[in-house]
């Protein structure tokens, strides 16, 4: 992967989903002009780490008894 590339909203605007995704994968973070003053990071991710398995429990009937307060 090459590092960080910027590109405005419109050239995105122009880029099919597939083209988008190509260009998401060849790079490390693209950065996207909004507008002069705003900018908007995206960074690729290959996976999702995996969600941490917490002890305890949920008691029964939790659901109901929040809507009958």
């Amino acid at each position: 992967m090459d590092s960080t590339t910027q590109i405005t909203l419109e050239t995105i605007k122009n880029l099919s989903i597939e083209d988008f995704l190509s260009l998401l994968r060849q790079k490390e973070t693209l950065i996207v002009q909004v507008s002069t003053h705003e900018v908007v990071r995206i960074k690729a991710s290959l996976e999702l780490p995996p969600l941490p398995k917490l002890d305890g429990y949920v008691p029964q009937g939790w659901k109901d008894a929040i809507y009958h307060e």
